[in-house]
């Protein structure tokens, strides 16, 4: 997959099918969406995606910043999956949220990109101050013989697969819901770094996760998970929250893996197939956390548990 930063072609003038959104989560709907963009490419196309670096709501409200479901580099990735040839990842800023929208369409899309086929959710707004909608896209593209199609929302028991939806689920620990929006299992990738040592202490040394700060991270407790260190599985324990039996503190992701006893210092953890097992809470002694660690740990040793 070639990827643009900057909305040119490039010196390529192949016929281009294009999608546009920002594609946060990449769940089952903006899998729909490039279903559709790949359905519209012809022997000699390319299918291309148009995102943002940035949400674009850090640019027009910033107060109104969503936790994003992936890292920049976790949605780069997954858009790469999908069998698109070339991305278009540029900044949402000034310069692209002061374009009008028949500007947008005209000298952007179709003149500067070559743009032959255009493919969006059905409520995606584009252009200054939202002006865009399907309705002006087709009204001006389909004059000129370029293909739109807006994708209506997918359903998921009566309701629209969103990304909004998939972070509700995910600050209930629902991760039913959110791995079934998602399409796959709910994941969280960090480098491991150095913590406070206090599980070795305790007798479960734990890896900690530095998570990129505008990751969603699910409701504090524990959890049985899935890690995966250098292609391979192990069952695993994981704390997330502010370790209220030592007074508190900023928020951490501390993962303890079964029969593992390596020291993994700078290298990358991944966690999958999340279940919730207890709320964190707060311990009146190191003894009574110890205990309650111990019968946590029954639950990545009992039989019943097996790696998917």
């Amino acid at each position: 997959m070639k990827i643009y930063r900057e909305l040119e072609a490039g010196g390529e003038r192949r016929p281009l099918v294009l999608a546009i959104g920002f594609f946060d989560g990449m769940h089952r709907g903006h899998r729909e969406i490039v279903k559709a963009l790949l359905r519209l490419r012809r022997p000699g196309y390319r299918a291309a995606v148009l995102t943002f670096r940035n949400h674009p709501a850090t640019h027009l409200r910033p107060e109104l910043v969503p936790a994003l479901l992936n890292t920049l580099e976790e949605r780069v990735n997954l858009l790469a999956t999908t069998g698109i040839d070339e991305l278009f990842l540029v900044p949402f800023d000034d310069r692209i949220a002061s374009i009008e929208a028949r500007a947008f369409l005209e000298d952007v899309l179709v003149e500067k990109l070559g743009v032959r086929a255009l493919v969006f959710g059905e409520d995606f707004r584009f252009g200054a101050n939202r002006g865009g909608d399907a309705h002006l896209a087709e009204a001006i593209l389909r004059s000129r013989a370029i293909a739109v199609q807006a994708v209506r929302p997918l359903l998921d028991r009566g309701e629209p697969v969103s990304s909004t939806r998939v972070r509700t689920a995910l600050a209930r620990g629902d991760f039913e819901t959110v791995n079934r929006l998602l399409g796959e299992p709910y994941a969280l990738h960090g480098r491991v770094v150095l913590g406070h040592g206090r599980g070795h202490d305790l007798g479960f040394p734990t890896a900690n996760l530095e998570v990129a700060q505008e990751k969603t991270l699910p409701r504090d407790g524990v959890y049985r998970t899935t890690a995966r260190y250098d292609g391979r599985d192990y069952r695993s324990l994981v704390s997330i929250g502010d370790n209220p039996t030592f007074g508190a503190g900023p928020k951490t992701v501390e993962a303890w893996l079964l029969d593992f006893g390596r020291s993994i210092y700078g290298e990358e953890l991944a966690l999958r197939d999340f279940h919730f097992i207890r709320e964190q809470r707060a311990f009146a002694s190191s003894d009574e956390l110890v205990a309650q660690m111990q019968q946590d740990a029954t639950h990545v040793h009992f039989p019943e548990f097996t790696l998917t």
